[in-house]
């Protein structure tokens, strides 16, 4: 039986601070199929993201399918705004939400990882970070340093976890990041620069798919996923009419699930999909693939004679 088995792999999920996105999704799936997994977490999140987990809060959203519970050998603070501690501002330091944390840059995280599991140590990185300050502004009305932080954290931040994770992977790891249509479709609405980074950031996957390929034989890819009601996605402001205009015009006429996602990482990430780099993957039901909306309340299927 042709099966995903990542037994014996770890996967470091970045981006997971709720059990609400697709990076637990992603996380749930890849530890479905074996793999140990630790997390990198917004430091402002991380401390109700950890007591919702002690006191059992989440005990249900962590049970896997064969009865195991999904647990993270560990959690590290990380704001991929920084590549070291040094360029994180002293307001920043000093915020009690961060001061706490140790170094939680991303040159920080890959000094734990290190620590914790030597090198290599690590098969799997998993890019779930996305963010812009403005979000809810036309991108004609978009601050210049609004537009460089969502770029910064929502793209660049993939490059800086390539170059610094990447010497800490074993033969044949892989990269994975994600992405949305709004990277090359127009998306009224969805803006503050975030466009911008999902466009970077596909092209990014190309660029480095060569670039890590060749220096590090690692592979990169992206995951083009349809809307998603996580709590993240709910600051654009519309996300419920997105997910029902994109279920009632794809041609499977349902939303997507953050497990359908999952699954397909799962698949990029294991040796299934040894040969395919430098992509990114639709998973939103084939709505990327529809050049016209259904009329309302018409049928779609060709009249007799001409199907």
């Amino acid at each position: 039986m042709l099966s995903i088995d990542l037994t014996g792999k770890r996967a470091l999920v970045a981006g997971v601070s709720d059990d609400g996105g697709f990076g637990f999704a992603i996380a749930k799936a890849l530890a479905e199929a074996g793999a140990a997994i630790v997390v990198g977490s917004w430091p402002p999140a991380l401390g109700i993201f950890t007591k919702l987990l002690e006191r059992g809060k989440m005990d249900e959203s962590m049970r896997l399918g064969d009865g195991r519970k999904l647990d993270f050998e560990r959690i590290y603070p990380l704001d991929a705004a920084f590549d070291t501690l040094d360029e994180a501002p002293p307001d920043v330091r000093e915020n009690k939400r961060y001061k706490e944390q140790g170094d939680f840059s991303v040159r920080g995280m890959t000094e734990r990882v290190r620590q914790d599991f030597g090198a290599p140590a690590l098969d799997i990185v998993v890019h779930s970070l996305a963010n812009a300050p403005e979000v809810k502004s036309p991108l004609v009305d978009t601050s210049r340093q609004g537009y460089l932080a969502a770029v910064s954290v929502s793209a660049y931040s993939n490059v800086s976890l390539v170059r610094h994770l990447a010497p800490l992977m074993r033969p044949n790891g892989a990269f994975l990041s994600l992405s949305y249509m709004a990277g090359e479709r127009v998306i009224p609405g969805y803006g503050g620069g975030m466009s911008s980074a999902k466009a970077a950031l596909e092209a990014d996957t190309r660029t480095l798919a060569f670039e890590a390929g060749r220096r590090w034989g690692v592979r990169v890819n992206a995951i083009s996923a349809g809307p998603w009601a996580s709590r993240a996605a709910s600051a654009i402001g519309f996300i419920d009419m997105m997910i029902k205009y994109t279920a009632a015009n794809s041609p499977l006429p349902r939303p997507i699930d953050a497990t359908d996602v999952g699954h397909a990482a799962a698949f990029l990430c294991s040796p299934l999909a040894a040969a395919i780099t430098g992509s990114v993957v639709y998973v939103d039901n084939g709505f990327h693939a529809m050049g016209m909306a259904v009329p309302d309340g018409g049928d779609e299927r060709a009249p007799a004679g001409q199907g």
